[in-house]
């Protein structure tokens, strides 16, 4: 990540309360399959939490970056 990149989704963490929202749960779902992951074994439930977690944690990342493009394209130095 570029320090640019990294300075607007600073900003964005500290100004949006909705790209708050994002970052959080996007920490959230990584946890969640942290956890998942240092399991041995995981129940069929939990293969299934897993591949939703992963779908939404990428569904969130992509939704992070879009705003991280229009906020740097709207806010050029």
């Amino acid at each position: 990540m570029s320090n640019r990149t990294a300075d607007v989704q600073q900003t964005l963490t500290t100004e949006d309360p909705e790209f708050r929202q994002w970052v959080e749960e996007h920490h959230r779902c990584e946890d969640r399959l942290t956890e998942l992951y240092g399991k041995g074994q995981v129940t069929d439930d939990e293969e299934i939490e897993e591949k939703r977690l992963k779908k939404r944690k990428l569904f969130l990342k992509d939704q992070m970056a879009e705003r991280i493009r229009s906020y740097g394209s709207a806010h050029v130095a």
